[in-house]
């Protein structure tokens, strides 16, 4: 890659977070680490970005507030078999037909896979599950509009008169960023405000949740646990976890997330 194209991509991936590091910079380059650090010191004596410990930042960051989590390129990373079998489990309780809706997240984008072959009226507020079924399938599909978070990859509005209002599912799917005895827990207000739209517009929950967000904790809860009707995680849950979900009568499907089938059990 010649010197004006990373810089190039440098540039623009300084614009997005608020820090960017080496390490980051050689994966979206395929530079070596040497080579990205006299990059970002030439830039920096260009006055193009500042040069900061371990990675570079803008000299004008974007005023637009990103949402509070980890970003969306990050978090697809993490337990990526697991999301699989968890997608593909959610998809099999999906009939052509249905009308459904895909909340944005790594887990969710999973169920893109699946769903390649299926006829289904689909909403969702992700640019990327939007993106990849209107290219790979033919299901119908229908954005939510407002704002396009570009870390998390999804669409999110504050107002109430958007699209979310006239679209009714029989499903909802959504990941979490946490899920404990308060319920499932969120760490943006904003999230918690257009989520909760989406939920009230579809007669069953369905939560996507490896079994890592049985774990981590968030100061938000997005909705108590009595509200969700199934959660579908992988073959990791704790024992305490799955009784707390029979406590509160939410069917627990467990995706066989390390067998060559991937076939999901079911126990109410």
């Amino acid at each position: 890659m010649h010197e004006k194209e990373r810089h190039r991509i440098i540039l623009s991936a300084v614009q997005e977070r608020p820090v960017v590091t080496v390490s980051e910079l050689v994966a979206l380059t395929d530079s070596s680490e040497a080579t990205i650090r006299r990059d970002i010191a030439t830039l920096h004596v260009q006055k193009k970005l500042r040069r900061v410990r371990g990675g570079a930042e803008s000299i004008h960051p974007p005023q637009f507030v990103g949402l509070a989590g980890r970003p969306f390129s990050v978090n697809e990373t993490m337990n990526s078999q697991q999301k699989r079998a968890i997608a593909r489990a959610a998809v099999e309780l999906c009939d052509d037909g249905d009308a459904i809706i895909i909340n944005g997240g790594t887990t969710t984008f999973q169920m893109v896979h699946p769903l390649a072959s299926k006829r289904m009226q689909v909403f969702t507020n992700s640019f990327p599950i939007a993106e990849h079924l209107l290219k790979h399938s033919k299901n119908t599909i229908m954005l939510s509009g407002g704002a396009i978070y570009r870390e998390q990859n999804i669409i999110l509005s504050p107002f109430d008169n958007d699209v979310t209002r006239n679209f009714y599912a029989k499903r909802m799917f959504m990941g979490a960023q946490g899920l404990g005895p308060l319920g499932l827990m969120e760490a943006d207000p904003l999230l918690i405000q257009a989520e909760q739209k989406l939920i009230g517009q579809a007669d069953e929950l369905v939560v996507l949740a490896d079994s890592s967000k049985f774990k981590s904790r968030s100061s938000l809860i997005l909705c108590p646990l009595e509200r969700i009707s199934k959660v579908i995680t992988d073959d990791g849950i704790p024992d305490s976890a799955a009784q707390m979900l029979d406590q509160a009568g939410v069917e627990l499907i467990v995706a066989q997330a390390s067998s060559a089938q991937n076939k999901a059990t079911s126990s109410g």
